[in-house]
This record gives C-alpha cells, sequence and structure tokens, in this order.
C-alpha cells in the first residue's frame, strides 16, 4: 500500500502520536523537515534510537536526539571527503605521469587499446573506458580547458584530460594500465602494492559518492573489501571466522585506506579533526554512547591508535 503524502504538521503529528517520539520544538522540527525532508532525516538516522526488539524508540529519545547525528554525519562527510579528494588529486598526477612518460603525450596513446591490459575478462571494461575518453576529447563540452587544448593544440594529453573525469574512472584506469605502470604508482605509498591499491582506490571511490551526494555515511558499508592489512592485527581487531570484524567494508576501512595513502601530516590533521566532530557530537546528545556511535562506524575503541603503529 502506498503511503500517503503527509504535510509537515502531519509529519509531526505521525512522529509524536504514532511513533512515540519527542518533539521538543514543533517550529524548529518542521524546519528540519523542510531542510532536510523526511526520509532523509529521520528514515535515514532513526535506527540507532530503536530498540531492536520492540521497534520502538527508547525510552526518552527526542526529534533533537535525530537531528544531532544528521549533523554529525554531515560533518563527517565534509571531513573525509576532504580527504578522499588528497587522494584524489595525488593518483590523478601519478596515473598521468607514469602513462605519459611510457606512451607519449599524444592523445592518440591513451585512446589506443593496446596500451592498457586488454585479456578476455577485461576487453569490455578497456572498450569503455577508451570510448568515454574519446567521447570526451571529440567535442566541446563542460571543460573550457579540455576546449582550448582541442582547438589551440589540436590534442588534448593525458595530463589535461585526467582532471574531468570521476575517482571511479580514476580506479578503473589505474585497474587497466600495464603491470609495471601499476608498481610504479603503488611505490609511491610504503607498504602498497598494486593489488592493495587497486582495493583501496575501489572502497574509497563507493564512499566519496556517498559524501558527495549526500547519503548516510556514518553506518555505510560497501560489498568489496580492502586488504588484511599489519594494523588489523597490531589494533587486536578481532575476527568472526577469517574476516576481520572491524575495518574491511565500514568507515573504518577508509580511515585504514588513509593511513596508507595520506602522507603523516595529513593523517594527524585529520584523526584531529575527527576527534573534535566526535567530542562535538557527544556534547550535542546523549542518546548514544561512544560505544554504541563507534560500533555502527565500524571502528574499534583504540581507533586512534591506527597512526601509531608502523604499515
Amino acid at each position: 500500500m502506498a503511503k500517503p503524502f503527509l504535510t509537515y504538521a502531519e509529519q509531526i503529528a505521525v512522529l509524536e502520536k504514532e511513533k512515540l517520539l519527542i518533539v521538543p520544538d514543533h517550529v524548529y522540527a518542521e524546519r528540519m523537515l523542510q531542510q532536510v525532508g523526511y526520509f532523509a532525516l529521520v528514515g535515514g538516522y532513526k535506527l540507532p534510537f530503536k530498540n531492536p526488539t520492540t521497534r520502538k524508540y527508547r525510552d526518552g529519545t527526542t526529534f533533537n536526539d535525530i537531528v544531532a547525528l544528521y549533523k554529525f554525519d554531515e560533518n563527517l562527510r565534509e571531513l573525509f571527503l576532504k580527504y578522499i579528494l588528497k587522494i584524489e588529486r595525488n593518483i590523478r598526477s601519478l596515473l598521468s605521469y607514469y602513462f605519459t612518460e611510457k606512451f607519449g603525450e599524444k592523445q592518440e596513446c591513451y585512446l589506443n587499446k593496446a596500451n592498457f591490459t586488454v585479456k578476455p575478462h577485461s576487453e569490455k571494461s578497456v572498450n569503455r573506458l577508451v570510448g568515454m575518453m574519446r567521447d570526451m576529447v571529440s567535442d566541446d563540452g563542460d571543460y573550457p580547458y579540455i576546449n582550448h587544448y582541442r582547438h589551440v593544440h589540436n590534442n588534448v594529453p593525458l595530463w589535461v584530460l585526467i582532471n574531468a573525469v570521476t575517482l571511479g574512472t580514476l580506479s578503473k584506469f589505474y585497474s587497466l594500465m600495464t603491470d609495471d605502470l601499476k608498481a610504479r604508482v603503488s611505490k609511491n605509498f610504503a607498504a602498497v602494492n598494486e593489488k592493495q591499491l587497486e582495493q583501496y582506490l575501489s572502497v574509497i571511490t563507493k564512499f566519496r559518492n556517498v559524501c558527495a551526494h549526500n547519503e548516510r555515511l556514518f553506518s555505510y558499508q560497501v560489498k568489496n573489501d580492502i586488504p588484511d592489512t599489519v594494523l588489523h592485527k597490531k589494533l587486536g581487531i578481532e575476527k568472526n571466522g577469517a574476516q576481520y570484524v572491524y575495518g574491511k567494508k565500514d568507515l573504518f576501512a577508509v580511515v585504514i585506506a588513509f593511513r596508507y595513502l595520506l602522507e603523516n601530516d595529513d593523517l594527524h590533521k585529520f584523526k584531529k579533526q575527527l576527534s573534535r566532530i566526535l567530542t562535538h557530537y557527544f556534547d550535542s546528545s546523549n542518546a548514544l554512547s561512544e560505544a554504541e556511535l563507534l560500533e555502527y562506524m565500524g571502528f574499534p575503541p583504540n581507533w586512534e591508535k591506527v597512526s601509531v603503529y608502523r604499515k
């Protein structure tokens, strides 16, 4: 049965009378529902406040508690996106540098399928990648710098084109590079081999998209995972069978990726900013304990030691 349209006032009435949620300030609640929407706000952030057995809100839960978690997640998205973009910029630079160094600056080089790893399992992916790049350099589009190089130089080098592709495309580009080039790129990151870098890029791409599209981040998990690392073991993360319970598919997996892919100074800045965001959340709401929130995020209790141990 389709759910009926409800006015903001009716939505608040449902929360109070049917859901038994405390709404201290109706004016504030209506403003938040206008700004965010019921589905994204209440639907997106209610779960931690519900009793898993009764599926009712825990006693004393308020609308403001849900908003506090939403705003925490908003700050979290901004922080994680900031440092994912640093990695993205680094990868753009490395891919264009090593590919051009080997094959040359002419656009025909990256439009030549023979300069990628073409195997039965990857041929379709190579065709899609090359086709997408050919479309980007064949006609005037939304990027003035590409249009400029087309008209003035009759050539769009990879170091120009690469600025216009998504992190997902960068990840795919890397996975389809020849083995020698993948090795050269990965050597820029201590203790990371070609396969591991491929895994890291695949996972952080999905988290980047969550951040960019304002989706719920704190409890998000991907289907694929990052590799097992020495950090998982040194942090004493438990296993469920052969799988570590934290830091594989969850937000802490991104933190581990940061440990390997960010400069040390950036990692320490990230940690300090994350600690401040967590502190601010607990100052604004006591509805969730630190242990509960970290569990949803996939963080072990000693997560801050991620930068202490050697990679």
